[in-house]
């Protein structure tokens, strides 16, 4: 929704004699909004060319006159800025309006085709403001005193806080680009201040309305919005408003289209969204596959964190594994395993262990892709248990392949074992253990496990209280 020019005020001016000064009121708008409508009617009602566009164009501008005479009555008109804006946007439309039938009642318009065309962006422009005026009036942000709506604070009631939402959305939905923009910073504040803001936003149905800007054509509008959906979809008890909104298609587009800032909020969200079952596959019908894999070779270091994070949970769900293999997402996990953030290495790690849990031929590719000496290198480098259980369980996994047996011992795999299962906390050794019975599938294996030191480990674990760790022990 665009500001009015200069030329309208003066247009005022020159018709009604209205000092120019008194234009800066909502009312003195508003009244000069209800004056062009009028006078739009009969222009357009005298219009013989394109009879059927401008019989479409008069019947909207019928519509106005009493959507006018109810803003004319809601509270403090004259203090909301929004109301302000619309109605000098209007007022510019009004002013096309009287332009185009002055054109086509005098057969002055120039080109068929191209006066069509600006007879259609009118009728477009006359719906968006006549939506506007409905939304202003129903949304009740103008019943309410704007004094009462103050800055949020951690003492401002869960009314206050509320009332603020319902005027931040009201600016998203009517305002102008500066405005949108506005509006979101302050609505992303106070939804990183709080949790319970977050579901509170949900709860006065802003989704739909964020959902619709991620699709915005300037790419602020669409950084912002991301940000903000993305909170909503790490948050368990609104993602799947995200969901029900048509959030997903958009977040996917964003990947292929969208600024850094934008990709790495995109894929954040999607990698919250995406530990449902059902929404990974929703992301993987929208195309979410080959997205994420090219922000993964190419993506800011955050972003392609995130589009691994998605990719390890889409990977695990079996149906879906072979599709992302297909898509080329082995050897491109694999760099990032090699360098990647530290996050990002865990999160591709993850992928590569999730893809072979099950498929002997995944097993084979991922390691004929050349995984396995990028896995035994995380898995050196890493301090945290929780990666090394992960480095070690992909590894497990690759193990399970009989073909694989042979690289992974060259590789060094088996000492590795035999210093997790004697120093390894007790989840790595318990992998650690699965993983050698993986490993000793043949007696020539079986021998360079008991060279690699691993028998006096598994010994140990039979010792344990885990039933696991002793049925592993006893495997082997």
């Amino acid at each position: 929704m665009g500001v009015v020019v200069v030329q309208a005020k003066e247009q005022v001016v020159k018709e009604q004699g209205v000092q120019y000064g008194e234009m800066d009121t909502a009312e003195a708008w508003l009244r000069h909004a209800q004056h062009l409508t009028t006078v739009a009617v009969t222009d357009a009602s005298l219009v013989k060319a394109f009879l059927g566009r401008w019989k479409a164009i008069e019947n909207r501008l019928l519509q106005l006159p009493s959507l006018l005479t109810e803003m004319a009555h809601l509270h403090c008109l004259s203090d909301n800025k929004v109301c302000k804006e619309l109605l000098q946007a209007m007022i510019e439309t009004l002013e096309e309006a009287r332009g185009l039938a002055t054109k086509c009642t005098e057969l002055n318009y120039g080109g068929k085709l191209h006066t069509q065309s600006n007879l259609d962006s009118l009728c477009g422009k006359l719906d968006l403001h006549i939506h506007d005026c409905q939304l202003m009036i129903t949304s009740g942000i103008m019943q309410e005193n704007p004094l009462a709506i103050c800055r949020v604070t951690p003492e401002s009631t869960r009314e206050a806080i509320r009332w603020t939402i319902r005027d931040l959305l009201a600016h998203l939905q009517i305002g102008s680009v500066d405005c949108k923009q506005r509006a979101l910073d302050s609505m992303l504040r106070l939804m990183s201040d709080d949790d319970k803001n977050i579901l509170m936003v949900a709860g006065q149905g802003a989704v739909t309305t964020l959902v619709h800007l991620l699709d915005a054509s300037q790419p602020a509008i669409r950084e912002r919005s991301a940000a903000a959906i993305c909170l909503l979809a790490l948050n368990d008890s609104c993602e799947h408003a995200v969901v029900a909104e048509g959030g997903i298609a958009p977040l996917v587009r964003l990947l292929d289209s969208g600024s850094p800032r934008a990709q790495e909020k995109a894929a954040a969200g999607l990698q919250g969204l995406s530990i449902s079952d059902e929404n990974a596959r929703a992301i993987t019908a929208h195309g979410g596959v080959p997205a994420l894999i090219e922000i993964c070779r190419a993506g800011t270091p955050g972003a392609q964190a995130a589009a691994a994070g998605s990719l390890r949970n889409l990977a695990a769900v079996e149906e879906l594994r072979s599709g992302i293999v297909e898509d080329g997402a082995i050897p491109i996990v694999i760099t990032l395993v090699s360098s990647g953030t530290s996050m990002a290495q865990e999160n591709a790690a993850a992928t590569l262990q999730n893809l072979a849990v099950s498929d002997d031929s995944i097993r084979w590719r991922i390691v004929e892709d050349g995984a396995v000496q990028p896995l035994i290198r995380y898995l050196d480098s890493s301090v945290e248990a929780c990666a090394q259980e992960i480095a070690l369980g992909a590894l497990r996994n690759l193990a399970a392949c009989r073909d694989n047996i042979d690289v992974l011992c060259h590789a060094g795999f088996l000492p590795r074992l035999a210093n997790c299962l004697r120093s390894g906390p007790v989840a790595v050794q318990l992998v650690a253990a699965a993983a050698v019975c993986h490993t000793a599938c043949s007696s020539e294996s079986r021998r360079l496990l008991g060279e690699a030191g691993i028998i006096g480990p598994l010994v140990k674990l039979l010792d344990a209280k885990s039933n696991t760790a002793q049925e592993y022990s006893a495997q082997v």
